[in-house]
């Protein structure tokens, strides 16, 4: 899972972003290597030998499934490695390395695919399991895909908090001062996504998210926010026994921690809460692992690459948009549907976040 980023680090990478613009042919070339041609399969198993990747680590929603699935439907045995990144980073490394692309693909949280496609690292190539996705759930040129779906909610050691929080609402109460920890919004994804849920909760929506800065200005006033980092380790130890966070991180963290008798509770807020979309960002400049790389922006929306992120916890986002069954042995990790009534899509792709990184400094930091 990942991991927080500084303040400072955060604002380097976003300062790193400003200006960038990808070098590439405009029929699709780069280096000569056509991004727009279907893959040549009988390369996929050579350039997957080994898969250097940003911020799409093989716990992270079962990301270690699918390419271990993909490889060996192949005839390859890809050696996985992972750097952890938040998705400003990711970008902004793409960009930096394009003259000796060692990155191949990340996880990104799908306000920042425009944004990658917008600076020119992402490649002219729409795979055709696009056309099962809605128009915000890819990018307009090519280069990313929505691929699941998370829903903010609040991860609680029960065995350090009697009364677990059910609404936003009762996050602000007294007796958990001190207790909640959410990853900083100005350098991560999973953070940014907490601030939108809470400002949908509160009336909001994609373009006012007011309500979800002021909402965590009065935790953080009310002195709720820990100053702990947001972690398993802080869970199990009760020094931050509330967390808001993916469901489908509270989901692996309760198995996880519950083989060591801790026991957790993952709460979806009543009061509401969104759906909140990854997506898979592939590397233009990375031309070697080209093919290797269509096919698997192709593969993570077929319905086997769909329900292994189901395994996870996740919910697949072709699953969200009513176009994938998912059958019941692939939901043993789900929360119970009735857990999501109050769960909203929007049309995530649509939010800006370095307004985000931005309006959390000035409004809540500050």
């Amino acid at each position: 899972m990942r991991t927080p980023r500084r303040l400072a680090a955060a604002a380097a990478a976003m300062a790193g972003l400003v200006g960038l613009a990808g070098c590439g042919g405009s029929d699709g070339t780069v280096g000569g290597f056509d991004w727009k041609a279907a893959p040549d399969t009988s390369k996929i198993a050579a350039q997957g030998k080994d898969l250097p990747t940003y911020g799409l680590a093989p716990d992270w929603a079962n990301y270690g499934g699918l390419v271990k699935a993909f490889c060996a439907k192949h005839g390859g045995t890809c050696t996985h490695k992972d750097t952890d990144m938040s998705s400003a980073d990711e970008i902004q490394k793409f960009d930096a390395e394009q003259n000796n692309p060692v990155g191949t693909a990340s996880d990104i949280g799908l306000m920042w695919g425009p944004v990658a496609e917008a600076k020119g690292v992402v490649p002219p190539y729409t795979p055709p399991s696009a056309g099962k996705l809605k128009d915000w759930q890819k990018a307009a040129g090519g280069g990313w895909v929505a691929t699941f779906v998370g829903a903010p909610a609040f991860v609680v050691n029960t065995g350090k908090v009697k009364n677990p929080p059910r609404t936003w609402r009762d996050l602000l109460k007294p007796e958990y001062k001190g207790l909640i920890a959410t990853k900083n919004p100005a350098s991560s994804g999973t953070g940014q996504a907490m601030v939108v849920a809470a400002a949908v909760a509160n009336g909001g929506g994609v373009g006012n998210l007011a309500p979800g800065f002021d909402f965590f200005a009065k935790l953080k006033k009310a002195g709720n926010l820990s100053d702990a980092k947001m972690s398993e380790e802080t869970l199990e130890k009760g020094e931050a026994p509330i967390q808001v966070n993916y469901d489908f991180n509270g989901i692996a963290q309760k198995k996880e921690l519950g083989a060591k008798g801790v026991k957790l509770e993952v709460i979806v807020p009543s009061d509401g809460s969104i759906w909140a979309p990854s997506g898979l960002m592939i590397n233009k400049y990375n031309t070697a692992k080209g093919d290797f790389l269509k096919a698997f922006l192709d593969y993570v929306l077929t319905d086997e690459g769909q329900l292994l992120f189901a395994e996870s916890g996740a919910h697949p986002v072709r699953a969200i948009n009513g176009d994938l069954q998912v059958p019941a042995d692939r939901k043993k990790n789900w929360l119970p549907d009735a857990a999501y009534q109050a769960v909203k899509e929007i049309e995530y792709s649509k939010i800006n976040p370095e307004e985000i990184v931005k309006e959390w400094e000035a409004k809540v930091v500050a």
